[in-house]
């Protein structure tokens, strides 16, 4: 059976593509499951962008009267599906709005090529090309390579795990070196934080670099759990190169500890430009 002009159209918005004819949500070129019913419902939403679909019409088109479900239900269940396939928010969203006791609304700008007998060819706007660059839809930088930031993601927790492992095979400079910066009880106190930071931190640094290595899709999310004790355990060891402060001079130790500080949230970074909220793919 042959398809109809408005089955051979596609939608684009931010990072995603809808291909009608395919029945595919593909996100940065990769495909994302989701069920024929939720597919429906967002290839109406995306034909009527910026319009309130009531939830009349969704019932009149997926919903025939003669079919016995129970239909808030079967649409809550279904909009819930495309949220967690696009990453959105149904308190704070950025694709799909619900108007209560109303419908919805698809929200972002759409661009669609192919055609359609029912609009104006002409105001057709076609999708990028595969080859363009596309932008992050949180950080607004051009989308960098996955493999690249994984990598970098990696090359950073092997650094910490130097770190760490230097610290504890070298103790005694390093319970030396605190006792000449802080003598007495000080010193004390530095070396424990030492000890125990170092290893803690190979075990926060082991984790890492398996979920990274193996693409865990919710390590982001659980690296924003633990952001906050991750953040002071790394500023702690910002301040280690003042250890080494008689080896390496005063203004290097500086230095080295300034671009320290910086690497959590570089880190942070890199996850946001790997991983979505939800734990899909960039």
């Amino acid at each position: 059976m042959p398809s109809t002009p408005a089955a051979k159209r596609t939608f684009c918005f931010g990072i995603y593509e809808v291909d009608i004819a395919a029945g595919e949500l593909r996100k940065d070129g990769r495909k994302i499951r989701l069920q024929e019913q939720p597919f429906q419902i967002l290839a109406l939403l995306l034909e009527h962008a910026g319009e309130v679909v009531t939830r009349e019409e969704i019932q009149q088109k997926l919903w025939p009267g003669d079919t016995f479900v129970d239909f808030d239900h079967g649409l809550n269940t279904a909009v819930n599906k495309i949220r967690t396939a696009l990453g959105d928010s149904a308190v704070n969203p950025r694709f799909v709005e619900t108007l209560a006791k109303r419908g919805y609304r698809f929200l972002a700008p759409v661009q669609t090529s192919g055609t359609n007998e029912a609009r104006n060819i002409d105001s057709e706007i076609p999708c990028a090309s595969p080859n363009v660059q596309r932008i992050h839809s949180e950080l607004h930088v051009p989308m960098p390579h996955r493999a690249l930031v994984r990598i970098l993601f990696a090359a950073i927790q092997c650094m910490y795990l130097v770190f760490y492992l230097e610290a504890l095979i070298r103790w005694p400079q390093v319970d030396a070196a605190a006792a000449r910066l802080l003598p007495g009880q000080g010193a004390f106190i530095v070396a424990v934080i030492v000890l125990v930071s170092g290893a803690l931190g190979i075990v926060w640094r082991c984790y890492l670099l398996s979920a990274i290595g193996f693409d865990y899709r919710l390590l982001r999310r659980n690296f924003d759990r633990i952001f906050p004790l991750t953040l002071l355990l790394d500023e702690l060891w910002a301040l280690a190169p003042f250890l080494i402060a008689g080896q390496i001079g005063f203004g290097a130790a500086f230095g080295a500890m300034a671009a320290l500080l910086y690497v959590p949230f570089a880190e942070r970074t890199l996850l946001r430009m790997a991983y979505d909220a939800s734990g899909s793919m960039e």
